[in-house]
This record gives C-alpha cells, structure tokens and sequence, in this order.
C-alpha cells in the first residue's frame, strides 16, 4: 500500500513513521525542501533513539526510513492508495490543495484529513468525488498515542469508512469513529478540562499551580490543564477553543478565556516560546510560574487548602462528565469509543463515563445543579442524558448499582 502524507510538520513526519513502521511505503509532501530535510533528520534521530532503548534493530530502522521518500509536488502523489493531509488549520487552504491533489490521483485513491476541528463535509465539499473523503485524527505524538478518531463526512461512502478502519487498526492503533460535529470526541469532550480550570482561576478562586496540582493529586492526571496548555501551544488551543465555540454557535460551554487570549497574543505559547501560564529553561522544564496569582476572592478565601483542591477537582471532573454525557446523548459517538477515546487520546485515568459510574450519577446531577444554581449560565446545564439516567437509577456501564458515592 502506497500512503501520502501532505505536511512533514511534526503531526505529518509522525504519521508518515506509523504507515512506515507497518509496512506501507510513504510518500511526504511539502513544498519546502527544508522542512523535509527537517522531518528526514528528525525520524533519523527518534528511530536512533528507539535502538538504543532496545525497541527496534538496525535492520527495522533501515526498512523504516527505506518505506519513506520525501517528495516536493502533489503530483508525485499520483500512485497512492491513500493520503493524508496533516497541514494548517485553515479550511480554504485544506480544500484548495484537495482539489489539485484530486486532480492527479485514481478514483479509488481515498483522501483524508487530520483536522482536529473542522468540518469533514466541507473539506470534502471541495472534491468531485466527495464519497471517497474521511476524516482520520491522530494524536501528538503519533508514534505513541494509541487512538484515532475516523470520522466519516456525510457524504462518505460506506466502504471508504470501512477500509480506512481496518488500515488503521492494521497499523496498531486503536480507533473511535465519531460524528462529524465541531471538535469530534476528544477535542469537544476536553475542552471543560481547559475552560473550567481558566474559569476558577479568573474567578480568583485558586492560582495556576494549585489548580494544576489537584487534579494531578486528587484526579490522577498526568499534567495539569495549565502544563498541558503549555505543552499543547497556547495559541494552537486557544484556536481550537475559539473554532469550537464558533462552530457550536457561541454555546456558552465552549466559551474562550481572556486569560489565554492575551497570553497567545503577547507570543507567551508555553514551552515552543520558552514562556507560557510557566517559565521554561532550556530544556523544557519548568522554572517558575509566569502569570501572578489573582486569588482575591471570598471563597477561595474561606475554603482550607484541602477542601479548595477538592472543590477544583470535583468541579472540573463534573464539568467532563457532563461533557462527555452530553456526546453520547447526541450520539457522536458509542460510549465504550467515548471512554476509549480519552484514556487512549489524551491519557486520561479513567474513561469519563466509567468515572461517572464510580462517582454516581446522582452526584453528578447534584454538583452541576449546584453549580448552576449559583451561576445560572446555561454553561452549567445539565446533560438530560445524566438527569434521565439518574431519575431511571441507570449507569453507564455497570450491571449493577453503585450506591457508594
């Protein structure tokens, strides 16, 4: 199988490593010869780095890189089976280079995207043959990260959706196909682990540090949503954010923070820039906190430094919950891909769903209509999925009760 990659980025260059490592040959395109000789040396130094872990041999490194060729115009695309585009975020560009690429491919040759965000049915919309168009997200480092979304366009055919998640799971990844709606699973399901973490530090409640460590500590997540901006990119989040909340038409869920607004404006990116909502040395690692602590307010005042990081875990983790109830009562995706989707996406410690379960629905139910009858923003609305359950004494997936909270 012949497989093009359109972007030698980091996203394209890792992509290209997972179809080599299988056994296709690849095909990466740019049209910037420096970024190709960049994406060449840099699979040459991971693929050395795997040796000396013990993961591969000399001889795999060799038929790895053999697998590859790096390639200046779309029309040396002509013979693949399938492409992959991993390029700007920018829907007119994605169209515009899928209607020349289209132009010099078979019929049969399957065009896909590793848009995070955008809409599957318009990119496809650029296509004289929009049936063979599919959406297949990966996730940063692709090499390593074990999930990707498939997300078929409405105008996707039956057996496209089909071979794309056979290919895929062939390449030893698991997948989740989801509905083509605005951030598919992961990046709509995460977005309350970003918002509402910004939420109590705006709100004064709590600074970045603390709220960072209560849901390492308590929570079990590896970073916290403060480290993860940073990780991720401030700007390329808050980007995602503001698409999210555009495409859901201004749904005060997704709404973007101010704080990491300015913060992309001022050039403050996280660890790309050296300084984020931390300070960074060279290395990557943190040196300090960047932005000031603006907690001010009387009730991060009157909570004890216990019951304040319960309260930031609980509000956060309710926050998900409700999100990624909310996903499968619209049916964007089944609840096992929801939960697989988030533990094998972004490594979460639980599937959201299987958490609720733990938690208990009704607690669920109880923190978001507390919260909203302390805010009454429709951003707290419960999702009628959680309230339906809980009136029904349902879980998600235990066969019985859990009536421990």
């Amino acid at each position: 199988m012949i497989v093009g990659i359109i972007g030698s980025g980091t996203m394209g260059s890792g992509i290209a490593q997972v179809a080599a490592t299988a056994g296709c040959f690849v095909k990466v395109f740019d049209t910037k010869q420096e970024a190709l000789d960049k994406s060449k040396l840099g699979l040459e130094k991971i693929l050395s780095r795997l040796i000396e872990k013990g993961r591969i041999d000399e001889t795999k490194k060799k038929r790895i890189q053999g697998n590859i060729s790096y390639v200046s115009t779309l029309k040396e695309l002509s013979d693949v089976d399938l492409t992959i585009e991993a390029i700007i975020e920018n829907l007119d560009i994605k169209k515009k280079v899928f209607s020349e690429l289209e132009s010099y491919i078979s019929k049969d040759s399957i065009i896909a995207s590793n848009t995070s965000s955008l809409s599957i049915a318009s990119i496809a919309s650029s296509l004289l043959k929009p049936e063979r168009c599919i959406g297949i997200h990966f996730f940063n480092p692709a090499p390593l990260m074990k999930l990707v979304e498939v997300i078929p366009a409405v105008q996707t055919s039956n057996e496209v959706k089909n071979k794309v998640v056979n290919i895929i799971k062939d390449w030893k990844k698991v997948v989740a196909i989801a509905k083509d709606t605005p951030g598919f699973i992961v990046n709509r399901v995460a977005r309350p682990f970003y918002g509402e973490s910004l939420r109590i530090y705006e709100e004064g409640l709590a600074d970045i540090t603390t709220i960072d460590a209560s849901l390492k500590e308590l929570g079990g997540f590896r970073m916290g949503p403060f480290e993860l901006m940073d990780f991720i990119g401030n700007d390329v989040n808050y980007t995602v954010t503001e698409t999210v909340f555009s495409a859901f038409y201004y749904d005060p869920r997704y709404k973007p923070s101010f704080t990491q607004k300015r913060l992309s404006e001022a050039g403050y990116l996280g660890r790309k820039s050296g300084k984020g909502y931390y300070n960074y040395d060279e290395k990557g690692k943190i040196t300090s906190q960047n932005i000031g602590s603006v907690v001010n307010s009387d009730g991060g005042d009157t909570l004890s430094k216990e019951e304040l990081s319960q309260y930031i875990y609980n509000r956060v983790l309710v926050m998900l919950i409700n999100e990624a109830a909310d996903a499968l009562f619209w049916n964007i995706a089944s609840a096992e891909d929801i939960d697989n989707a988030m533990t094998k996406g972004v490594n979460y410690p639980k599937g959201l769903l299987s958490w609720a379960d733990e938690k208990g629905i009704d607690w669920c139910v109880n923190k978001l209509d507390k919260l909203y009858n302390e805010y009454h923003e429709d951003r707290y609305r419960c999702s009628p999925l959680l309230r339906k359950m809980e009136r029904e004494n349902k879980t998600f997936f235990n066969p019985q009760l859990i009536t421990d909270n």
